[in-house]
């Protein structure tokens, strides 16, 4: 009989896994003990082992495709034999991505059908010289546009460089055009309503035309279109600033009046570096609209009188900001699991724990001269980070509250120190953990971490590396970092930040001598810790990083 393969549980907080790599394919023979695929966690890229025998029948994933815990993600069994049987039997939520994308087709391909009644859709409507007027996206940040004033009604001519309305949006009140010739058939926003982006305002089309099939599919998206294109480039023109725009939207005509000009031709003039007062504009009024600016051609006279009258310019006026044209660039990447969960993880302790932090200086002038003895006989070189775990450790056992959890309805009080070291990695951020520090040496301390991180940085970790943390430590020393707060890593109650060590001048014996200090911040859940707690256990890692000859009591 076929067996279905699922996504297996790979760590405590892993929610789905995407399939980095197939290692076999449909009609493979496998045997228990195979590795079918790569699976990439919230936390590295782990092996994926069959534990049945036989032919894979079936792939349900695609690589680099993501799928929750227990998805079906394969089949396997008997050459031949028909694995529908064993998907259906699984839950029969998991036929195959291309029945499931052309039922999607279908059902899309049927959503206009019951939405448009007995009316034209929006496409064919378009064939007969109807356009529709939807709320256009003015700002990188609208979602809903106000209809401040409506400067036509139902009935009236458009051409297509009217203004239709003003809308009011987040950053200012601007202009939205038709860019479309007819007569204004519906307006689907009364003044001071909101609509939201892409929704209908409007429809522009010859009189007389039945526009039911638009109306009754609502603000459904429509496909893009030429004009909308130029609205939507022609959104950064509108905006109204206190400051003097570019010269050619303050342009002047011969007869010192304003140029009449659409926002869009005063953009593309703008652009191209016209002046519109040169420019003959054929709407209504003298009015410059697109086409305009598009056939305009200067002349070369006007040409060489402005380049003489230049010298006198700027005598008489102030230079002139230079203008830099630049170019918007940027790359966009799948967010990976690990991002994925760290967003998830650290968002929720931050928004769930009520978080506070404590600060202190510590003075490591004997710490540093200890570290140096150490070295010179340890076979494994002890770092700062390696002194603080172990100070830490020692600590912890002295302050059971802050080695805490939040569980809920209760809290848990370790009496065990596993202390998790957060390890800087290409996606992301792995916290191995230490397990039983208190009880360790410095050398076994030093090799462990090393090792960890070496491990972390090949994506060769394993879920028991990374779980049953007490307690966390980060550490940005060794970036030059002075201080930072750091967030809780749950289910522990604290995380200790460790900056770097500085040489600054402090007070000895009524004297100021040169010395080298660390600060620490400790990031406390105020549901487990309190800040009295918390304080207590700051002096006890003071005390013993002053002193670490008492690490070794």
């Amino acid at each position: 009989m076929a067996e279905v393969v699922r996504m297996p549980k790979m760590s405590d907080t892993m929610t789905e896994g995407v399939l980095a790599k197939w290692h076999a394919k449909v009609g493979d023979k496998i045997k228990s003990g195979d590795v079918l695929a790569e699976v990439e966690t919230d936390k590295a890229t782990m092996d994926l082992e069959s534990y049945e025998e036989g032919t894979l029948l079936y792939i349900g994933v695609e690589e680099g495709k993501g799928v929750p815990i227990d998805a079906v993600i394969a089949v396997i069994g008997k050459e031949g034999e028909d694995y529908k049987s064993a998907l259906e039997a699984a839950g029969g939520d998991n036929a195959p991505e291309a029945e499931q994308a052309e039922q999607k087709t279908e059902d899309k391909e049927e959503e206009p059908a019951t939405g448009s009644g007995s009316g034209l859709s929006e496409e064919e409507l378009a064939k007969q010289g109807v356009t529709v007027v939807r709320m256009p996206l003015l700002s990188d940040t609208m979602t809903e546009g106000v209809i401040a004033e409506w400067h036509k009604k139902v009935g009236d001519k458009v051409k297509d460089d009217d203004v239709l309305a003003d809308v009011e949006t987040d950053k200012a009140t601007m202009e939205v055009m038709g860019y479309a010739e007819g007569t204004l058939l519906h307006i689907g926003v009364e003044k001071g309503q909101a609509a939201k982006v892409n929704g209908i305002i409007a429809i522009v089309g010859p009189e007389g035309t039945d526009i039911s099939g638009v109306l009754n599919a609502g603000d459904a998206p429509a496909k893009p279109v030429a004009a909308q294109q130029d609205a939507a480039a022609a959104a950064p023109a509108q905006a109204e600033t206190k400051e003097p725009a570019a010269p050619v939207a303050e342009a002047k005509s011969t007869d010192g009046g304003r140029v009449k000009a659409s926002p869009l031709a005063r953009k593309i003039a703008e652009d191209k570096g016209i002046d519109l007062s040169q420019v003959a504009g054929s709407a209504e009024g003298g009015r410059i609209i697109k086409k305009d600016i598009e056939n305009f051609k200067p002349a070369a006279q006007p040409a060489q009188e402005q380049a003489l009258a230049a010298p006198t310019a700027s005598a008489e006026k102030s230079a002139s900001i230079p203008q830099y044209t630049g170019e918007v660039k940027f790359s966009e990447k799948p967010v990976t699991q690990m991002r994925k969960v760290i967003a998830k993880r650290l968002s929720e302790s931050l928004f769930t724990a009520p978080h506070f932090y404590l600060t202190m200086s510590i003075d490591m002038d004997k710490a540093m001269e200890a570290r140096a003895r150490i070295n010179e006989y340890a076979p494994s070189k002890v770092s700062f980070n390696d002194l603080v775990l172990k100070a830490t450790a020692i600590a912890l056992k002295q302050h059971p509250a802050v080695n805490s959890s939040w569980l809920g309805d209760k809290i848990r009080y370790n009496e065990h120190v596993n202390i998790g070291v957060a390890v800087a990695v290409e996606d992301g951020l792995l916290v191995p953990v230490v397990r039983f520090a208190d009880g360790k040496s410095l050398t076994h301390i030093s090799a462990e971490v090393k090792d960890f991180a070496q491990r972390a940085k090949a994506k060769k970790l394993q879920p028991a590396d990374w779980e049953g943390s007490t307690f966390t430590i980060s550490n940005l020393g060794m970036f030059g970092i002075d201080e930072f707060t750091a967030i809780i890593n749950p289910p522990d109650a604290c995380i200790l930040a460790v900056g770097g060590i500085s040489q600054v001048p402090v007070v000895k014996n009524g004297a100021v001598v040169p010395g080298n200090v660390m600060k620490v911040t400790l990031s406390c859940d105020h549901r487990v810790v309190d800040g009295a707690t918390g304080a207590a256990f700051l002096q006890t890692l003071k005390a013993l990083l002053e002193e670490p000859v008492r690490l070794l009591a």
